[in-house]
């Protein structure tokens, strides 16, 4: 017993030090480096905390009776500007397909960090994404990438798979593996000292390749070809939403690219929260956020009508019976098209609708909580279908002006892609008291 106490005495002048140090053994918290909390995502826009009356604001026409009106609060958020356009998903696309390359091709040690001390990364080899730069040090055989051309080959489509000889990437081979943590089921288990912290990660393997035939899967008898050779891959389409994404995917979109930033975060040794999560928008953030600050508007751009007081049509959609171009576009268009509501966002109606992170209930708006309102359900492959619908906001170029009314609301199974459906992101802001200037 002598023993251990003078071990204990040994330690204490450490922790004492460690914790107190130049405070007098005054509580001082904890020092944490400076957070720049300034910065705003590129790409995005600050939503400001605020409060306002979700659901219809006009007649309910269809007479669903499923989106009764109900004040929430929201706090503040960023959110992306545009809806993630195709550029910005080949980016994902790209990256998974180096990282397979990378890992289960090539395996030279050329592509990973040197560590100088291996025991700090238990034995994990990480990229070094500066190398790899575009992909060409790896493709391109004008970079050195023949001599990978042969390791590379089982990444292409073989033999009947082939068109005229070419080397294509299968795409079936872009799986992205992920795990987050199920908070909800966490905190809806408290207190069960049966569970452990893995009972609440949610592992998924996802093939993240958007579903390019959906243009001709979408419309019996229409002819758009050229929209699925093209559409995602053509540079013509760089700046028009990506689309063909399913929920799921879109989700495994957002946790590539927080673990992107932090990836940046922890290059540059900036604090690891410096930034929250990237995740897609509830119902409500959708709502909020389109509304753009005004109360009772029909619309993003203000007004009960869907024409400006010049007769310009204000958005992308389908107008009359079918006159696709009289908005300006016959399908979808730039993410950057036609004037951005008072929060400074494009297309937060028409264009393409957009996955939420929200379930759908056709009576969610009676049962969520009015702080921050959602209603969400991680859905088993085995669930009933009707467990896995999820909410879409917005309306596309192919609906009536109708689904581009801010409180309109539907729905679309997590598993099914469309040519009408894509999605942007959100990011909570942690910092000041709405009342700071920003």
């Amino acid at each position: 017993m002598k023993k251990l106490y003078l071990i204990a005495l040994a330690i204490l002048p450490f922790i004492v030090s460690s914790c107190g140090r130049n405070a007098g053994g005054e509580l001082v918290g904890v020092k944490n480096k400076k957070l720049n909390n300034k910065r705003i995502p590129l790409g995005m826009v600050y939503i400001p905390a605020g409060t306002f009356i979700m659901g219809q604001t006009d007649q309910d026409i269809t007479f669903a009776q499923i989106a009764q009106n109900k004040q929430v609060t929201v706090q503040a958020f960023y959110m992306d500007q545009t809806e993630i356009t195709n550029s910005e998903y080949r980016q994902f696309v790209n990256w998974v397909r180096d990282s397979i390359a990378i890992t289960n091709y090539l395996q030279d040690d050329k592509f990973y960090l040197k560590s100088k001390n291996a025991a700090n990364t238990g034995g994990q080899k990480y990229i070094d994404w500066k190398k790899v730069g575009n992909g060409s040090a790896l493709w391109s055989s004008k970079k050195g990438g023949a001599a990978n051309a042969n390791k590379l080959q089982g990444m292409y489509y073989q033999g009947e798979d082939k068109i005229f000889d070419r080397n294509e990437v299968d795409v079936r081979l872009l799986k992205y593996n992920f795990a987050i943590m199920n908070q909800r089921a966490a905190a809806n288990s408290r207190g069960d000292l049966t569970k452990k912290r893995s009972d609440f990660i949610y592992r998924d393997t996802v093939a993240i390749y958007p579903d390019t035939l959906v243009w001709l899967a979408d419309f019996a008898y229409a002819q758009n070809e050229p929209l699925v050779e093209g559409y995602f891959s053509h540079p013509a389409f760089d700046n028009y939403p990506v689309v063909g994404v399913t929920w799921r995917q879109a989700r495994a979109f957002t946790v590539w690219r927080t673990r992107l930033y932090e990836g940046y975060a922890q290059a540059h040794k900036m604090p690891r929260l410096s930034r929250l999560p990237y995740e897609l928008p509830t119902e409500a953030e959708f709502e909020y956020a389109a509304r753009g600050g005004r109360v009772g508007n029909d619309y993003p751009w203000g007004g009960p009508y869907i024409r400006n007081a010049k007769g310009c049509l204000m958005a992308n959609f389908k107008p009359g019976r079918g006159n696709y171009i009289d908005d300006g576009g016959a399908f979808t268009v730039n993410v950057k098209s036609y004037f951005p509501n008072d929060f400074g966002l494009y297309n937060m109606a028409g264009n393409v609708a957009e996955w939420t992170a929200s379930a759908y209930d056709e009576s969610a708006s009676t049962f969520v909580h009015d702080m921050n309102p959602t209603f969400s359900y991680e859905a088993k492959s085995n669930d009933p279908e009707v467990l896995k619908r999820k909410v879409i906001r917005g309306g596309s170029w192919k609906d009536i002006g109708y689904f581009l009314q801010n409180s309109s609301r539907s729905f679309e199974y997590q598993d099914t892609a469309k040519s009408y459906i894509g999605f942007r992101c959100v990011t909570k802001f942690a910092g000041r008291d709405i009342k700071d200037k920003h």
